[in-house]
C-alpha cells in the first residue's frame, strides 16, 4: 500500500507512534509518505520505503497566524496525487483529519481513504472544548475509519460525540528489541555512582503529567533511601520543575537530562517509573518503562490500567495521593525480589500484548477492511 501519514512531529506519544507505525509499514514492504512541518523526532534517516515531504508556511501580512491547516491540506492533495496514496492515516482529529478532509475534497473522486487514529487530548482536551466540539465531531464521522489508542479513549469518543461509526481500539505499541531490560552496569553507575536507587520520569513536560507530584513522590522516596531522579524529556513546565527541586533541596539528587532520541537506552537503568498524571489516554513512556523491564508507579485513570497491571508490573494510585506513591515504591525498592518479580512481570507484560508485530499488522488489516469498503 501507499500511506500518508500526518502528525505533530515533536516528543509527544501520538507523534512517536506515528513515526515508528511509519518505519514499521516501510520495513513490511509498503510505501510510506510522511507530511508535516519538520522530520519528525524519531523518524531514522535513510528509511528505505519512507519519503518525508515538508510543509512550508508562508507568512502573509492578511493573516495574523501562519495558516498552517491549509498548506498541510494543499501538501497531502499534492502528495497524494503525485504518488497515487491509497492512505491518507491522520494522528489527531484537529486539525489533521480536518486537513484530510480537505485533501480528498481537492482530489475529487480520486482520493485516498482517510484513517484517523485518536491519541488522548484530541478527545479529552481539546475536542470537548466548546470551540472545537463540533468540527471535531465533523473530523470523525467524515474520516472513512476511526481508530482509538485504549479502550477508555474510544469509550470517551463515544459518550461525548455519539459517532455513527464505530470506533476501532488498536494500543499503541513498542519495539521490544529496542526497548529491551540492559544487563550494562556502566551507565546505571553514570548516574548513581554509589548504587542508589534511580527512579525516572518521561514525558513532554505539560501540566498534565503533573511534574510537582512525580518530585514530591522521589521526595519522599530519598528521605528514606539513597535515591536518584532522571527527568527526561522537555516542555514548558521544565524552569518550574527545577526551581521546584533546588527549593526542596535536591539539586545534587535529581538529574533534568532535557529530549533524547534514544530513550531506550535511558529508561533501563532506571529501578521504577513514575507518572502521576492527571489524564492518560494510554501513556507510551509507560509502555516503553515496562518494555525495558522498569515497573510503573502511576494514577490509576484514563487508559493507563489498560497497560500497567496494578499489583503485578506496577502500582496504580489515586490522582494527587503522592504519599501512597512513594510507599508503594518504597515497598519495592527495600525488596529486591519483589522488584525482580515486577521487572520480569513488566517486560513480559510489553513482550505479549504491546510489541510492534503484534500491532502493526492491525492497522494492516484495518487498512484493507477501510479500503474494501
Amino acid at each position: 500500500m501507499r500511506i500518508g501519514i500526518t502528525c505533530y512531529p515533536a516528543q509527544g506519544g501520538s507523534g512517536v507512534v506515528a513515526t515508528e507505525l511509519g518505519a514499521k509499514l516501510a520495513a513490511r514492504g509498503h510505501q510510506v509518505h510522511c507530511i508535516s512541518y519538520q522530520a519528525p523526532v524519531r523518524l531514522r534517516s535513510h528509511c528505505p520505503n519512507i519519503y518525508f515531504h515538508q510543509v512550508e508556511v508562508m507568512s502573509y501580512p492578511l493573516f495574523k497566524y501562519p495558516p498552517y491547516t491549509l498548506t498541510l491540506s494543499a501538501k497531502m492533495a499534492e502528495v497524494a496525487k503525485r504518488w497515487k496514496l491509497d492512505i491518507f492515516h491522520v494522528h489527531y482529529a484537529i486539525p489533521h483529519a480536518v486537513c484530510g478532509f480537505l485533501a480528498k475534497s481537492i482530489l475529487g473522486t480520486k482520493s485516498p481513504k482517510l484513517v484517523t487514529t485518536l491519541h488522548g487530548t484530541d478527545i479529552t482536551l481539546v475536542g470537548i472544548d466548546k470551540s472545537f466540539s463540533n468540527i471535531t465531531r465533523f473530523s470523525i464521522e467524515v474520516s472513512d475509519g476511526v481508530t482509538a489508542v485504549s479502550r477508555f479513549l474510544a469509550q470517551k469518543t463515544v459518550e461525548e460525540f455519539k459517532p455513527s461509526r464505530k470506533i476501532e481500539v488498536i494500543y499503541n505499541f513498542v519495539d521490544t528489541e529496542r526497548f529491551r531490560p540492559s544487563t550494562s552496569s556502566a551507565r546505571k553507575e553514570e548516574f548513581a555512582p554509589n548504587g542508589e536507587k534511580i527512579l525516572a520520569h518521561l514525558s513532554n513536560f505539560r501540566p498534565v503529567k503533573r511534574i510537582p507530584d512525580v518530585i514530591k513522590t522521589f521526595n519522599l522516596v530519598q528521605k528514606e533511601i539513597p535515591a536518584r531522579l532522571l527527568l527526561i524529556g522537555d516542555g514548558p513546565e521544565v524552569s518550574g520543575a527545577l526551581e521546584f527541586v533546588g527549593k526542596l533541596g535536591l539539586s545534587d539528587k535529581v538529574i533534568y537530562l532535557g529530549s533524547h532520541n534514544d530513550v531506550e537506552s535511558l529508561l533501563p537503568v532506571a529501578d521504577l517509573f513514575l507518572i502521576p498524571t492527571k489524564t492518560e489516554s494510554f501513556g507510551l513512556a509507560s509502555l516503553e518503562a515496562l518494555s525495558c523491564g522498569v515497573p510503573v508507579i502511576g494514577t490509576n485513570l484514563g487508559g493507563l490500567p489498560e497497560v500497567v497491571l496494578d499489583g503485578e508490573c506496577g502500582y496504580l494510585e489515586k490522582l494527587g495521593d503522592v504519599e501512597s506513591m512513594a510507599g508503594k515504591a518504597l515497598k519495592l525498592l527495600r525488596d529486591q525480589d519483589l522488584l525482580n518479580q515486577f521487572k520480569e512481570n513488566a517486560r513480559r507484560r510489553a513482550v505479549d500484548f504491546f510489541d510492534a508485530e503484534l500491532m502493526v499488522p492491525k492497522y494492516e488489516r484495518f487498512y484493507e477492511r477501510v479500503l474494501a469498503e
